[in-house]
């Protein structure tokens, strides 16, 4: 590994040891200002995703807004398409900016990833209309559709990659149920390949949620346990685990022989929610080589300033996969389900997120009749 921009920034160094770094945070202002472009060009960020409450936080607290809701409300358009107007036209601005990452790239990096709207998540036939609806309304080869990993969502996973629409898979949070992405995004591609399609054209994403998991387990163990806020990085690890069997598969390198592109995992949910841990732990305890870290922008900051990758060949995930099943045993053994837990954040992710839609939907309404 190339060693000579280790030294200049934990964000280089992160680059460097093969971590893809995107921006979980998107907004008018942000682009209007500058600020993404500067974030690209300054602090190696090479993807954005977002998701329902940041669109709602970036909707409701910026003005810049106001014009384009004026002019939806005299075309007397519903609030639902208003809001898949509004954010549809940020993550195609979004997607121009990336553009060169994407070139540079190869099509990896350089992606903006949008949400099918989150009241959809147990309705398969919906969420592939809706996934359809928003890949023609973007336009953009870089543009990535966001499907939650439910139950309902795995096959519309797998239709979408079939129509060759690349993906972003969101709120995972079991094992398990990665597991089961993987074979829809699989079953995708060799629809795809029978349907024709380029899969050199085709990405994909599987968003693993971190540091939830160490929030719901820490609140189960209690104060003074031992394994407090081990589960997550050990949750997370595994999942790389299991990626890795994947890529060494014969399902997998019989697609890949036909142009067929890793779906890597990208850790989400970065941000430290306990003030007693590290406020880049969530970072420098998953780098390793062929994954993407999604960051809001204060663990973006706080990385930058006074993140752990500095230097050498930087991989805090391999061979550490004995250590996370027992760190994993040792949280059951304290009495506390991981099944049960990840099977509950999964409920709660979808509900939050549809929540934080319809706050975005009330928004919308109220300021298009005023």
């Amino acid at each position: 590994m190339a060693t000579a921009t280790l030294k200049n920034s934990p964000l280089q160094a992160l680059a460097a040891a093969g971590v893809s770094i995107w921006l979980d945070e998107l907004g008018r202002d942000r682009l209007r200002s500058g600020a993404l472009t500067a974030d690209v060009a300054e602090r190696n960020v090479v993807g954005v995703t977002t998701n329902p409450s940041i669109f709602a936080k970036a909707v409701s607290g910026s003005d810049m807004y106001d014009d384009q809701i004026s002019d939806l409300a005299e075309r007397g358009v519903s609030v639902d398409e208003a809001v898949r107007m509004i954010t549809t036209a940020d993550v195609r601005d979004a997607c121009d900016v990336l553009r060169p990452a994407y070139d540079a790239s190869g099509g990896m990096d350089g992606r903006v990833s949008i949400e099918v709207d989150p009241r959809l998540a147990r309705n398969t036939a919906a969420t592939i209309a809706e996934a359809r609806q928003l890949w023609w309304l973007v336009d953009r080869p870089n543009v990535m559709i966001k499907i939650p990993a439910t139950r309902e969502g795995l096959p519309a996973i797998t239709a979408a990659i079939a129509e060759g629409i690349s993906v972003n898979v969101t709120l995972i949070f079991a094992l398990d149920r990665y597991r089961e992405v993987i074979d829809a995004y699989l079953s995708g591609l060799e629809q795809a390949h029978k349907a024709g399609i380029d899969l050199s054209s085709i990405r994909s994403v599987a968003s693993f949620f971190v540091s939830r998991v160490d929030t719901k387990v820490d609140k189960a163990l209690g104060d003074g346990s031992p394994v407090r806020g081990k589960a997550a990085v050990a949750n997370a690890r595994l999942a790389m685990e299991i990626h890795e069997h994947t890529l060494a598969g014969a399902r997998y390198l019989a697609l890949e022989k036909e142009g067929a592109q890793p779906q890597r995992p990208l850790w989400a949910s970065t941000s430290v929610k306990n003030p007693d841990y590290p406020d880049t732990m969530y970072v420098d305890e998953l780098v390793t080589r062929g994954v993407v870290n999604t960051m809001p922008m204060g663990t973006l900051e706080a990385e930058a300033d006074h993140g752990a990758v500095h230097e050498g060949d930087w991989d805090t995930v391999t061979g550490t996969y004995d250590a996370a099943r027992a760190a994993i045993k040792a949280v059951e053994d304290a009495g506390v389900s991981i099944d049960a837990v990840t099977k509950q954040l999964e409920d709660e992710g979808v509900q939050s997120f549809v929540e934080a839609w319809e706050k975005l939907l009330d928004y919308v309404a109220s300021a298009m009749k005023r």
